[in-house]
């Protein structure tokens, strides 16, 4: 059996390094904003190669916080992509403004820019590019026009830890960038963790207070702020773990290359192989009109997989209003994805049984 995520073998290498975290912190007796929380701050910020970095708790929030943190006029519009993950849309509406959907590019899976620009209103605010599957957003021809329109662009970065695009790192390539360690990610936490990552000192303040009640100073509050603050424990834990991120990047490459070359089912299609050395390759995620008797089929053999994601957002209940939208690129997207498996702890041998197995998948589909 391959499962599709085994995060005990992904953690196994560190297990001692968090130990040692975790004892750090219990001996302290300061677990919550001390100087466990500081050093992955300033390590994150390092490695993304921003100023600031603010460790929230958990990606959500990190999103929600830049928005309320740019105190945007009730219901601006944010523009997001349609295929996506629900916590980027629920970021949007949870700082009280109105998301407006826009269609993917259908070979990257990522926002199109050459959409955009007609979802922009005279009440659009802010982009909200998300780095799906680990591989960056086409960023220069959304930077064009966030300037040309005066928009904020937040790049949702939950997905995307090391990825590079055109030599800076993800977390540096807009306004802000919110950040999730969930246990998953290829910087996982052993809990809810997350932070925000900016060049704009101003920013960054006001999202250390609304992450701590709204307040800077014990007992006094600027802002309506909430609880929303990186524990001790868990930024021990990140700490441990980033040195090794490059490296676990390099061989999440490995393996992506290794499908890439593979896999030879003319039924298949395959994520872009351009930059392969850039992405972070969070997710390896193909496609197939026969995604559900594909899956059904590599489950027999052995091998789990998963799908990101079954329900876009718009057609989600929570957002029922938005339902009857047109988008068929994206609606085509969550009929077709099936993301394999892939994570340093996954063999040579394991990922090659796994290419054998679909290149035996009813070729024609």
């Amino acid at each position: 059996m391959i499962p599709f995520l085994d995060l005990g073998q992904i953690n196994k290498p560190h297990q001692e390094r968090i130990r040692q975290a975790a004892d750090r912190v219990m001996e302290s007796g300061w677990y919550i904003l001390g100087r466990e929380v500081e050093t992955f701050e300033n390590s994150f910020a390092d490695f993304c190669g921003t100023r600031h970095c603010i460790g929230v708790a958990n990606g959500l929030d990190a999103l929600t916080l830049v928005l309320k943190a740019w105190d945007l006029p009730d219901r601006s519009e944010v523009i997001v992509p349609a295929n996506t993950y629900i916590a980027s849309v629920l970021s949007v509406t949870l700082a009280g403004l109105k998301p407006v959907w826009v269609e993917p590019d259908p070979h990257t899976c990522l926002i199109d820019p050459a959409q955009i620009e007609a979802a922009i209103t005279s009440q659009t605010r802010a982009i909200l590019p998300v780095h799906l599957y680990g591989r960056c957003c086409n960023m220069d021809p959304i930077l064009e026009l966030a300037e040309q329109h005066q928009l904020y662009v937040l790049e949702d970065a939950a997905q995307a830890h090391g990825a590079i695009y055109k030599g800076k790192r993800s977390g540096n390539l807009g306004h802000a960038a919110g950040w999730s360690f969930y246990p998953s990610k290829n910087l996982g936490a052993l809990g809810d963790a997350g932070a925000v990552t900016t060049n704009d000192a101003e920013l960054a303040s006001r999202i250390r207070a609304l992450r701590n009640y709204g307040s800077l100073q014990r007992y006094v509050n600027e802002y309506v702020g909430n609880n929303s603050r990186l524990d001790e424990l868990q930024a021990a834990i990140l700490s441990a773990k980033l040195p090794f991120l490059s490296a676990e990047n390099k061989r999440r490459q490995m393996l992506a290359r290794q499908y890439l070359t593979g896999i030879k089912n003319p039924a298949v299609l395959l994520p872009p192989a351009d930059q392969v050395s850039d992405d972070a390759w969070h997710l390896f995620v193909i496609r197939h009109p026969h995604r559900d008797r594909l899956r059904a089929y590599l489950q027999e053999r052995g091998i789990g997989t998963d799908i990101h994601y079954p329900v876009p957002p718009y057609k989600q209940k929570a957002y029922a209003q938005y339902s009857h939208y047109a988008l068929p690129i994206a609606d085509q997207l969550h009929h077709e994805v099936i993301s394999l498996p892939l994570n340093p702890a996954l063999t040579d041998e394991e990922v090659s049984y796994i290419i054998d197995s679909i290149n035996r998948f009813e070729k024609n589909g």
